[in-house]
């Protein structure tokens, strides 16, 4: 009797075993990524379109994104911080973007207005108006962490290099999104302490300030970056200031403006002896002006316990005449519609009703910035954002509220 002998299927075997293998190493890279970029990929999932652009009304598009983690701040101080913001690309790419996506930062020239203000119910406000040309925004929610503050600001796209005519679409954009912590313009963090940047074309033809002492050193959106992470108060923040060199960013020089819910406030301003001299930004120092002590600077800042700040030096004897002050008549006027009320404010929106009377599309511009992007007032009591962008003041879908730990 003859016995058949079946063959072995070896090759099913083999190419099971092989798909196996694959599998396996498949979940090994995923698991691998994940572990490496699991804060990036919740972060670029949670970046939404808030608002479509409108070309015609110079609008770009904004968005909205949640940033988990801690960004590697704590590490980006440990090494001392930047002092270029060829530094400070280096160590975004090294760090958020692990090396996969070029980055660049631009130049810009942007003129800003901002000021304080209270409620009669005793809220403390810091608003401010963004004035710049068509650009892509995005509204960036950070959290807490240990021993840092969460926070809310607002971030210029262009910044970063992407394409103020088009959206931000397609993973290499999303992923250069995720250096957005680090460009912030204004914000306001969980203690209540706001603060803003703004363009003061310093020194003629806006000399850069760039200080070298043995301090560690920051670039100008990354200290404001850190005053909205550590800083409890005003204080705190000045003490942060004075603990680094400053190296202003895309070759153009800026002061700040920072407030606390106590009501206290500083201009923050890197200057030499006067505008028209001031052309070595080696040589500067910080200048700080309290919103209690600036009788100094003219008697509408005598006579108000608030402060208000546009595109110049505020220090006397900087300018050889009014003329040399960039943003000096939008200043005028936001002093004197505070003036009127003694700085009180019926509420956010009044507020924002200022930030309207200056807005650059009805403004007789003396710059070449030809809107206000965006417009926010923030409450520095309740630790929330009245948000507008591109002067659709009082619109419906265009006027939005944002409040830390929401």
């Amino acid at each position: 009797m003859e016995t058949t002998v079946k063959p072995k299927k070896f090759g099913k075997k083999i190419l099971l075993g092989a798909l196996a293998a694959v599998l396996a190493l498949l979940l090994v890279l995923v698991t691998a990524v994940f572990a490496l970029w699991h804060n990036e990929i919740f972060s670029m999932a949670s970046m939404k379109l808030l608002r479509e652009r409108d070309d015609s009304h110079m609008d770009g598009a904004v968005y909205i994104i949640d940033v988990k983690g801690g960004f590697y701040l704590d590490e980006f101080v440990a090494q001392g911080g930047a002092s270029s913001d060829a530094e400070l690309i280096s160590f975004i790419t090294g760090n958020i973007t692990k090396g996969l996506v070029p980055m660049n930062i631009s130049e810009s020239e942007i003129a800003c207005s901002s000021f304080t203000a209270g409620t009669p119910e005793g809220d403390r406000l810091f608003a401010r108006n963004y004035d710049f040309s068509k650009t892509n925004t995005c509204i960036v929610r950070t959290q807490a962490n240990e021993g840092r503050h969460a926070s809310i600001s607002t971030v210029d796209l262009q910044f970063l290099g992407l394409d103020v005519e088009k959206n931000v679409e397609g993973l290499a954009n999303r992923i250069t999104c995720l250096a957005v912590p680090y460009i912030p313009l204004d914000g306001i963090n969980d203690a209540g302490v706001a603060c803003g940047i703004y363009m003061t074309y310093q020194g003629g033809d806006a000399v850069p300030t760039d200080q070298r002492t043995e301090r560690p050193d920051l670039t100008s959106t990354t200290l404001l970056r850190l005053i909205l992470d550590y800083a409890d108060s005003v204080e705190e923040a000045v003490e942060i200031a004075s603990s680094y060199d400053l190296h202003d960013s895309a070759k153009t020089s800026y002061h700040y403006m920072v407030a606390d819910a106590s009501g206290k406030s500083a201009i923050l301003e890197w200057v030499g002896a006067s505008n028209s001299t001031d052309t070595d930004g080696t040589r500067r120092e910080l200048v700080v002006t309290y919103n209690d002590g600036d009788s100094h600077i003219g008697g509408a800042e005598a006579a108000s316990d608030f402060q208000w700040i546009t595109n110049f030096i505020i220090q006397p004897g900087y300018y050889g005449s009014d003329e040399e002050k960039k943003g000096y008549d939008r200043y005028q006027r936001i002093g004197e519609e505070l003036a009127q009320t003694g700085g009180i404010v019926a509420d956010e929106q009044a507020a924002m009703d200022i930030l309207a009377i200056v807005g650059r599309r009805t403004w007789n511009n003396d710059d070449s910035n030809s809107c206000t992007v965006h417009s926010a007032v923030y409450n520095l009591t309740d630790k929330s954002v009245l948000w507008v962008p591109n002067e659709h003041y009082g619109e419906n879908g265009a006027v939005y509220r944002f409040e830390l730990g929401q």
